[in-house]
């Protein structure tokens, strides 16, 4: 199944009637899975003042929400009412029709919703976004000017400036990104690849077409980066990256966008970090391009759940989305909201937007290719094979996974 028609909003979220148990509703059961960031447990906190008058709400908020969500959303009836999920995430779900289209649930309850924050499949609506995401470019401007370097706007650039933070004895290793062993792997090289503007598969098939000069300038990227990070970084995740960031020991990052307010909000860091704390653009590898990949959040409701769980669940998740939460929760999150007040912890996912970068492609096969990627690139990036056969191995993982899966001959 190719998905078609995916319109990503910028807009507006409803406007969130007055919280009361129950939220008018005689019962159901809500139980959301999502990841743990502010946003999220924003809107969780919420959606949980629905509880009452035979409406019960919890939630598993995890960095395993991906590894979990197929085999919950499977069981009859699902573990979760709901799966809050990304670009990427909500692929899986529906090759294997875990999610249930939502247009009835918003023709009763969400009128208010603007047709562009509607996620569209085929012409059914599959999901409700309520946050825009990217990752990006964050340094502290103190050490840089220390070192005597500008700002980085290419990945060139970023390995300089880490040269010259080291080379100064500011601290040896200056940069970090998302390198864990898995999902998080994967994506940077997903973003570095991007980046080239070349393409991840021969266009119009499921054949992956990454084991080029492209993707070896990707990953010879990558290597370079992390002679300049701790040599652990395949333990490194958004929090353990956000941890070392507000403990003064990088002078450079990739992070998320969605991680900007946690850092800027001098909780868990210091006012000299703080201070010097600047969000810029993606750098770009080829001088053109934002390597980066952009991404929607939003929630999906399960298909295997009652239908007054279906509706509860909706329900709970409007309020959470309500412009109270936005307001009180600006600076988690680049909202689609009317009430979001862009600022500081935006401006580097704005300004990679407006750079050029490409969304995170929503093909079927594009999650296998991902899981390859995030399991065969760590010898490479240890120095125990060459690039080239990093990429052969990717291919050949992939392939063996896509032919199982139906994708391929």
């Amino acid at each position: 199944m190719f998905l078609k028609h995916t319109m990503l909003a910028s807009g507006l979220v409803l406007m969130a009637t007055s919280a009361h148990a129950g939220c008018g509703l005689s019962g159901g059961n809500v139980n959301v899975l999502g990841n743990e960031f502010g946003a999220i447990q924003a809107i969780v906190a919420k959606a949980k003042e629905c509880a009452g008058d035979g409406v019960t709400v919890e939630a598993n908020l995890t960095a395993d929400h991906r590894d979990i969500q197929v085999a919950a959303l499977t069981a009859n009836p699902a573990q979760y009412t709901s799966a809050i999920v990304a670009n990427s995430s909500i692929v899986p779900l529906l090759n294997d029709d875990l999610v249930r289209p939502l247009d009835d649930l918003i023709a009763k309850h969400g009128q208010d919703l603007q047709s562009n924050q509607l996620i569209t499949i085929d012409g059914k609506v599959m999901a409700v976004a309520f946050m825009a995401n990217a990752q990006h470019l964050f340094y502290r401007a103190d050490l840089l000017e220390q070192a005597g370097v500008e700002p980085p706007t290419t990945y060139d650039d970023v390995l300089a400036a880490a040269e010259a933070v080291r080379a100064a004895g500011i601290m040896d290793h200056p940069f970090a990104m998302n390198t864990k062993t898995g999902w998080n792997l994967g994506e940077e090289f997903v973003n570095m690849y991007i980046g080239t503007g070349a393409d991840f598969f021969v266009p119009g098939t499921a054949e992956v077409a990454i084991n080029n000069e492209n993707g070896i300038a990707a990953l010879n990227m990558l290597k370079s980066l992390m002679d300049y990070s701790n040599p652990d970084f395949l333990t490194y995740d958004s929090n353990a990256t956000q941890a070392l960031w507000e403990g003064g020991q990088l002078a450079l990052a990739t992070l998320w966008g969605s991680r900007g307010g946690g850092i800027l909000d001098a909780e868990g860091s210091s006012e000299e970090v703080v201070a010097a704390t600047v969000l810029a653009a993606a750098p770009t590898l080829n001088g053109d391009t934002p390597a980066s990949t952009l991404w929607w959040d939003g929630f999906t409701i399960a298909k295997n759940i009652s239908d007054e769980d279906a509706e509860a669940t909706f329900v709970a998740l409007v309020q959470g989305l309500g412009d109270d939460v936005i307001q009180a929760n600006n600076d988690e999150a680049v909202w689609l909201s009317a009430a979001y007040a862009p600022g500081p912890a935006s401006a580097g996912v704005a300004a990679t937007a407006q750079a050029g970068a490409s969304p995170y492609p929503m093909l079927p096969f594009m999650g296998l290719l991902h899981t390859a990627l995030g399991a065969e690139l760590t010898d490479f990036l240890q120095g125990n094979e060459s690039a080239e056969q990093a990429l052969t191995d990717v291919e050949a993982a992939y392939t063996t996974a896509a032919r199982e899966q139906g994708f391929l001959q």
